[in-house]
């Protein structure tokens, strides 16, 4: 039996501590954690305690555990957005492999400075696009590859963002500002376009973008609304996006949650979870509602300084012609992806729900419906796949699924997607590639 593979993590917060490191505790026979990285004492502490790491074994910074030599065979990089180019790039430099949270970076240089460092240092680079290891999506990858639904003349690709977590991540929480974060077509949709980029064999010739934030503005309400949640607000009791009905009431917002929590053997005072573990450290009742007075997740939805998009399209056309919409939104009532393929020889209909549903009705009238369990560990088991292929990469059992330069594209599609929508422009991606290639020689 092949030792475990050893993992240093960089960023022990919601993905890097419980997305990724987690499955070593599921799996210890295919992986142990020997380091982290993560400045919050709290995390650090937490983790190191999960994974019985020595007081050697864990830092404050990357820079030092960088410094302290090569550790293990690969480091998780799970820090937030802005904060992944040096840290990936130094593991690299310093022997590991690296598995990089989503998205690269936030900028086309860092992608590209990234997918040189990875060239230049023969380490593997493997970008945390989770969903091509979900059974839902290599399902519908497997169905369209195999040609049963004819040429795709036409696609319609959905991310249904539900209202409470875009009120969550993207308006209260850090993705809410471009500045600090990414765009949202970037933190949110690269997932996405990685999807359209492996199920569609053509590139994309050129692309248009609409999008705004229209909801979560100042303007969306009255004075009397105050700017936090517990500060008395007269429609607190029925606004959707109140912060005590998310984090402290819970139940308001998800009404069955005390009975799937304590199904699951979890415990409904203290959800020690995402996303309640990201407001506080004190998951208690009184802690949630402490975080709510007084940190940045109590804030009115209509107060924040948030100023990604709510909602935006992006229209695509590949080089054969097909055209491809991709639509993103923050006012789902449920949490879910769904598509549309058409094709020459059929129509294929998809939801990534519960169970997943493909639907197949070939021209004719025949017509055929998949079901995929999508109860797997985050994503739909895409997270627990991607750690455990990343395993077997390393072990040289297999080929990586993908590659850092074929993340790239799916990067590129989002930056194009931004300027079209902020310029009004139609980009042509093969000038936008070529930008590309000329930032690789310059860097």
């Amino acid at each position: 039996m092949s030792k475990p593979v050893e993992l240093v993590v960089i960023g022990a917060g919601a993905r890097g501590a419980d997305a990724y490191g987690s499955f070593a505790l599921r799996h210890p026979d295919k992986v142990r954690i020997v380091g982290v990285a993560e400045p919050n004492e709290i995390r650090r502490t937490r983790f190191a305690n999960t994974h019985d790491l020595d007081d050697d074994r864990c830092f404050a910074t990357w820079e030092e555990l960088v410094a302290a030599g090569q550790l293990g065979d690969a480091a998780i990089v799970a820090t937030q957005d802005q904060m992944h180019v040096e840290p990936a790039v130094a593991a690299m430099e310093a022997g590991y492999h690296v598995l990089l949270e989503k998205p690269m970076a936030h900028t086309l240089e860092g992608c590209v400075q990234l997918v040189q460092a990875s060239e230049r240092t023969g380490r593997i680079l493997q970008i945390c696009h989770v969903l091509r290891y979900a059974p839902f999506w290599r399902k519908l990858h497997e169905i369209l590859e195999s040609g049963v639904i004819g040429d795709v003349v036409t696609v319609e690709h959905r991310e249904n963002v539900a209202y409470w977590h875009m009120a969550h991540s993207f308006v209260r929480g850090n993705w809410r500002n471009k500045e600090m974060s990414s765009p949202m077509i970037l933190a949110k949709c690269c997932h996405d376009l990685d999807i359209l980029v492996w199920n569609l064999p053509q590139r994309v010739k050129r692309l248009s973008s609409v999008g705004s934030l229209m909801h979560y503005r100042a303007e969306s309400v009255g004075p009397e609304i105050p700017d936090r949640c517990t500060d008395n607000c007269p429609i607190e009791p029925t606004c959707p996006f109140s912060a005590i009905g998310i984090y402290v009431d819970y139940e308001r917002t998800f009404p069955d949650a005390r009975l799937r929590l304590t199904d699951a053997g979890l415990s409904p005072e203290a959800p020690d979870f995402w996303p309640f573990r990201v407001i506080t450290h004190d998951v208690s009742r009184a802690g949630r509602l402490a975080a709510i007075q007084n940190g940045p997740y109590g804030r009115c939805v209509y107060h924040c300084d948030n100023d990604v998009v709510d909602h935006q399209t992006v229209l695509m056309e590949l080089e054969n012609g097909t055209d491809v919409t991709l639509v993103m939104h923050g006012h789902s009532n449920h949490e879910h992806r769904s598509m549309r393929y058409d094709g020459t020889k059929a129509t294929l209909r998809a939801r990534a729900v519960e169970p997943g549903e493909i639907e197949i009705n070939y021209h004719g009238g025949k017509t055929e419906r998949i079901q995929i369990d999508t109860s797997g560990v985050g994503h739909g088991g895409g997270d627990e796949g991607i750690m455990a292929d990343f395993v077997r990469v390393l072990r040289g059992e297999i080929a990586p699924l993908t590659t850092a330069r074929v993340s790239l594209e799916s990067h590129l599609l989002a930056f194009a997607a931004e300027e079209a929508r902020l310029t009004g422009a139609m980009i042509v991606m093969d000038s936008y590639r070529a930008q590309a290639e000329e930032l690789t020689r310059q860097l």
